[in-house]
């Protein structure tokens, strides 16, 4: 991290403000904690959906309780913040931010257990020929989570606002997957690994999206300034 968010300085006389130097601080390090899970949540997704891991589907949910308990006490603390200890703009700015961002990894960390979910349903069905190609979307939103944290820990406003144009990739993706399964004939069998992989695939663009949204949460903490 390259700087605190707060713009108080670490030894300043008034109470008030070094009580909300530290506890920003502890902010940024639990985001980025929760960011780092959801990072591992989405990896096993890929590996119970693409290598076939029942056992990486097995650990999401345990997963997915501790970042909805980061959630929780992230957005608690971010109010408590607000109301007690009188922020200037820019640290309610940060606050707001960390409140949507953690918000946006909650949601990610939610589809990689949805995911899990998917990939112990068509496990029992033999692999489709468009799998590759879903798995490189992972891979791309996945590449695209781990941009906007970087940028958060950096506060890189320059990568927070790119990342909207890597989302690009997977919402072509997504197209070409979602009209290719759609206008399958030859279908013989059961529907479900059809209606399964479209529902991954759906997963998969909004886990892009609110990576997206991540970024742009990070442009406003360091600009002040909405997309």
């Amino acid at each position: 991290m390259k700087a605190p968010l707060s713009n108080h300085g670490s030894n300043s006389s008034n109470n008030s403000e070094s009580q909300l130097t530290r506890d920003i601080r502890r902010l940024e390090r639990d985001v980025l904690r929760m960011g780092a899970l959801t990072e591992k949540s989405f990896r096993l997704s890929h590996q119970a959906l693409f290598a076939r891991d029942l056992s990486a589907a097995l650990e999401l949910p345990q997963i997915d309780k501790r970042i909805d308990t980061f959630y929780r006490q992230i957005e608690l603390e971010c109010t408590l913040i607000m109301t007690s200890l009188a922020p200037t703009d820019r640290d309610l700015r940060c606050l707001s931010a960390f409140m949507q961002l953690v918000r946006d990894l909650e949601r990610i960390g939610d589809y990689a257990e949805d995911l899990g979910e998917i990939a112990v349903k068509i496990f029992p069905y033999p692999q489709h020929r468009l799998l590759p190609e879903i798995a490189l979307m992972s891979h791309h939103a996945q590449a695209m989570l781990a941009t906007s944290l970087v940028a958060l820990a950096d506060l890189d406003e320059v990568n927070a606002r790119n990342i909207k144009y890597l989302d690009d990739t997977v919402d072509n993706a997504y197209e070409r997957v979602y009209n290719a399964l759609a206008q399958q004939r030859d279908i013989s069998g059961a529907l479900e690994p059809y209606l399964l992989l479209g529902l991954a695939i759906r997963c998969l663009e909004r886990m892009a999206d609110h990576a997206t949204n991540i970024g742009q949460r990070v442009a406003y903490i360091v600009t002040g300034q909405r997309s």
